[in-house]
């Protein structure tokens, strides 16, 4: 599971663990869905051969990224076009004979090999999350979560310890933390005060947490050093974590369980495979890393499952 806390702009908050597993292709269960046909329309015609709605949800499934900041009417308009140009081109290969060359049939055999994969993977992920298992998770990464200390902070970010220092006399003097951040901070975060919301002692660089997290509510530290400049720390609030509701990570718990249950069935059909590197010592091929298809993905535990910024 991935946490949703957010990341400070200055890096500060250190990144968490990320879910190694072989991603599942969304195109191959949309494409695996029955569609009725009338609620799968002809589009279009490339030399009488139909493209049609389902067609076109395929390739905005595949295409992704590159549409994304396009209105709906001209994404259509946009992968239909494609869609048309690859009917075209594609016509003009199998003409040409393009699928005779070694080079084609490799690659076509590597995409035939992952798409089955993927498939397969899908598969044996959905069949994974069922509620009682997504429970389980929530309930084992809830119990590691909860009593962890954290702090509600706020902080100013300068570059040498004269600037800090400076802050900080004006801060003895009655000046407004909060105002103070806005003006003086690099942080580009200032603009809310220097707010840092609720973090873990884990989350921030160990300068700062060391700090942060020996401040009394309404203290405010010296300056203080990090890989990022100079500091000046304020404790809002000091707390006991508690976990989130189920529902606020079911989505983050629905990707662990997939994943895990991914990689455990690619260990397992590994482990029954008779696999020859030719390439190695028969000892280095025993003891390689895993692939990313077969690697554990971090337990929630790990991955800070944390309810949002407040």
């Amino acid at each position: 599971m991935t946490a949703s806390f957010p990341e400070t702009k200055t890096g500060l908050r250190f990144g968490l663990a990320t879910l190694a597993a072989t991603a599942c292709l969304a195109a191959i269960l949309a494409a695996g869905q029955p569609v009725r046909a009338q609620d799968n329309p002809v589009l279009a015609k490339v030399n009488g051969v139909e493209i049609r709605q389902s067609d076109v949800a395929l390739a905005e499934e595949e295409l992704g990224p590159s549409l994304a900041q396009m209105d709906p009417a001209t994404k259509k308009d946009n992968v239909l076009a494609f869609l048309i140009d690859l009917k075209i081109v594609a016509k003009a290969a199998e003409d040409k004979k393009v699928e005779n060359s070694e080079d084609f049939k490799r690659r076509l055999a590597f995409t035939r090999s992952r798409l089955l994969m993927d498939s397969l993977l899908a598969t044996e992920g959905k069949a994974a999350t069922t509620d009682e298992a997504m429970k389980k998770v929530y309930e084992e990464a809830s119990k590691q979560i909860t009593g962890e200390m954290e702090v509600h902070a706020r902080h100013i970010l300068v570059e040498t310890e004269d600037e800090a220092k400076a802050i900080a006399e004006e801060l003895k003097k009655g000046g407004d933390f909060a105002e103070l951040a806005k003006k003086k901070s690099k942080d580009p975060g200032a603009s809310d005060g220097g707010d840092l919301g609720f973090f873990t002692k884990e989350q921030m660089v160990p300068e700062f947490s060391a700090v942060a997290f020996t401040l009394e509510p309404g203290k405010i530290s010296d300056p203080v050093k990090s890989q990022f400049g100079w500091h000046i720390i304020k404790v809002e609030e000091k707390r006991a974590r508690k976990a989130p509701d189920f529902e606020q990570v079911r989505a983050q718990i629905e990707t662990y369980v997939t994943r895990k249950a991914q990689a455990e069935y690619v260990a397992k059909l590994r482990e029954a495979a008779k696999v020859e590197r030719m390439d190695k010592p028969a000892e280095a091929a025993k003891t390689e890393a895993k692939p990313d298809a077969a690697k554990e993905p971090a337990k929630p535990a790990d991955s800070k499952m944390a309810p949002a910024k407040k």
